[in-house]
């Protein structure tokens, strides 16, 4: 079965001088091209989500606003978040692109696969926008699996640099969906939440997961919390799907963080998360771009994760290690094995 590509770049919905721009994606598919990657995935036109898609995560009146903001024309919703007159559409289209990957997926018409959409999604709540985000993808992606495939466990994981508040807002409470960020969590850092003891409320208590990393992290305390601590929360929640809010801004040189992962550190959490798809759920995952903005380690780092999807064992890192000794984040595993049962 072939590798899902789902483009969804949204070229109107760009403001000038704002990191979340259209230049992110541009020139990523001659990219893809280039490097043999393209000819070996299937590439498939999204289809719009539709309001009804939406409202199984999201607020009407949310879903309205953003509609009516846009319309007007390029205004900011709040003070990271803006619209153009195409950003509700193009922001349809990014959705759909998830969930129509996600119905490929579990009907059995693809075997893994990754949606490379704008605008992103993790900091949209429930009833809010926020942090660059309108709607939020990956929520909406699992909630059509499950409303559709009658899929019964979902896991996210989260490895923008950033903690992704708004999917854990929607989940927070549901025990059908693990939810696990891998994120920076330090005074004055957006979104400032994210915190080791926020792990669910009500039947979702436990169903959370966050890693709030120091800075300087690096591949090493990554590696480590998945070897340690995320697969084996994972082989207890035994998925049927996997979805990954992938960030490449926990990149040493990415410009808005400090979190030091190489290129080479992404290959491997990104082949971790695949081989754990091959052990427990037939190999279904879907990889859905969040962040990064820094240009050159957003094309490699996809690329890192196309090579990893198609069973190649290439590594593109152009910009090496992180030149800085990384954090020891033992203290931080062990917090997290008691805290989660994980001894």
């Amino acid at each position: 079965m072939p590798t899902l590509l789902l483009y969804a770049p949204a070229m109107g919905h760009t403001r000038p001088r704002h990191p979340e721009n259209h230049e992110r994606l541009a020139g990523l598919l001659p990219f893809f091209e280039e490097r043999g990657v393209l000819a070996e995935m299937k590439m498939v036109d999204p289809l719009p989500a539709s309001v009804s898609q939406l409202q199984r995560v999201h607020d009407l009146g949310l879903i309205e606003s953003v509609r009516r903001a846009s319309r007007q024309g390029l205004l900011r919703l709040d003070a990271d978040t803006y619209v153009t007159e195409r950003s509700f559409d193009l922001a349809l289209q990014a959705a759909g692109a998830c969930c129509t990957a996600v119905d490929r997926l579990l009907l059995d018409q693809a075997r893994n696969g990754m949606a490379l959409v704008r605008p992103p999604g993790h900091h949209a709540q429930h009833d809010r926008v926020g942090g660059f985000c309108l709607f939020n993808n990956i929520a909406v992606a699992a909630r059509q699996a499950q409303a559709l495939h009658d899929v019964q466990r979902v896991l996210i994981v989260d490895f923008d640099v950033h903690h992704g508040n708004g999917t854990q807002d929607i989940f927070y409470g549901d025990e059908s969906v693990l939810f696990v960020s891998l994120h920076l969590f330090h005074p004055f850092f957006y979104p400032g939440t994210g915190a080791i003891d926020e792990t669910g409320t009500g039947n979702g208590q436990g169903a959370t997961l966050n890693v709030p990393f120091p800075p300087q992290v690096g591949d090493q305390g990554y590696g480590r919390t998945f070897d340690e601590i995320i697969i084996p929360r994972a082989r207890r929640f035994r998925p049927e799907l996997i979805l990954v809010s992938a960030g490449f801004d926990a990149h040493w040189q990415d410009p808005l963080a400090s979190a030091a992962l190489s290129l080479t550190g992404y290959a491997a959490i990104s082949r971790l998360l695949i081989d754990l798809a091959g052990e427990l759920c037939d190999g279904r995952i879907l990889f859905i771009l969040e962040g990064g903005y820094l240009r050159e380690a957003l094309q490699a780092g996809l690329l890192n994760v196309a090579y990893a999807l198609i069973g190649r064992d290439e590594i593109a890192d152009p910009l090496g290690p992180m030149p800085d000794d990384e954090q020891d984040v033992s203290g931080l595993i062990d917090r997290l094995r008691d805290l989660h049962l994980l001894n």
